[in-house]
C-alpha cells in the first residue's frame, strides 16, 4: 500500500496583492503551506521581503529560505515561528548554529538540496533536520520542468537519515505527481500546477487522485 504522501501548496510572488490571493485561494483545502522566501542573490527572481509574509492562524507553515547568509533572517524567523525552516546547505555560512537556534524555538529544520548538490557532502546537515527538500526545477522560479534524475536523491539520503522527512520541490503536476509519490518522498510541494489553476481546490483533489493511482506512468 502506498503511504501517505503529502501535497503542499508553495506560494512564490514578490506582490502583496498576488500573495494575500494566493492565500486566500488555497486557504479553504489546505492545512500545510511552504512559503517560498528569496535574498535576491542566492535565487534572483525577487520575492516578497521575509517581513511580509503571514499566513492564517490554522496552518502549519514551512518557509523555504533561499538565502546566501540565513543568519541575516533569523530574527524575523523567530518571530513568525513557522512550523519548519527550510534553508539550503550550499548558503555560504555554517547552518549549524542556526539550526540550534530554530530547534530552541520550537522550529523543525530543513535543509534543502540543489540539483549539484550530492547528498553525501553535506551528510551532517541531513542527519541534523527534521525534512530534506530536493530541489529539482529552477530555482526561485514556479513552472519549470522537473528534473526527475533528482529522485536517485531518495535513497542516498534514507541510508543517511532513514526517518527523516524528504519533500520535493520543482515541476509536480498532473504529469509527474504519480511517479513522486511512488519513489519514497513525504511531501510533494506544488507551486503553478495550483497557483494558475483556474480552480485550485479541484485541481488539488485531482493531484491526490492522481498520486493515488498504481502502476505505469505512460
Amino acid at each position: 500500500m502506498l503511504k501517505t504522501v503529502e501535497i503542499v501548496p508553495a506560494i512564490l510572488t514578490d506582490n502583496k496583492v498576488d500573495y494575500r490571493t494566493q492565500v486566500e485561494r488555497i486557504n479553504g483545502f489546505t492545512k500545510r503551506v511552504q512559503i517560498d522566501v528569496t535574498d535576491g542573490k542566492f535565487a534572483t527572481a525577487p520575492t516578497l521581503d521575509l517581513t511580509n509574509v503571514w499566513w492564517p492562524k490554522s496552518w502549519s507553515t514551512d518557509i523555504h529560505l533561499m538565502a546566501e547568509k540565513p543568519s541575516t533572517y533569523l530574527s524575523t524567523i523567530l518571530k513568525l515561528s513557522p512550523s519548519l525552516c527550510i534553508l539550503h546547505a550550499e548558503a555560504v555560512e555554517d547552518l549549524t548554529p542556526i539550526f540550534a537556534q530554530l530547534k530552541a524555538r520550537g522550529i523543525k529544520i530543513g535543509v534543502a538540496l540543489l540539483l549539484s548538490t550530492y547528498p553525501g557532502a553535506v551528510e551532517e546537515y541531513i542527519k541534523a533536520a527534521d525534512h530534506v527538500l530536493i530541489f529539482a526545477g529552477q530555482i526561485g522560479v514556479q513552472g519549470a520542468p522537473a528534473d526527475m534524475i533528482q529522485m536517485e536523491k531518495i535513497s542516498l539520503i534514507r541510508a543517511i537519515n532513514p526517518d527523516v522527512e524528504i519533500g520535493w520541490d520543482g515541476g509536480a503536476n498532473m504529469m509527474t505527481v504519480r511517479a513522486l509519490a511512488h519513489a519514497d518522498v513525504d511531501v510533494i510541494n506544488v507551486g503553478s500546477a495550483l497557483a494558475k489553476a483556474e480552480n485550485p481546490a479541484a485541481a488539488y483533489q485531482e493531484l491526490i487522485a492522481e498520486m493515488d493511482k498504481s502502476g505505469v506512468v505512460l
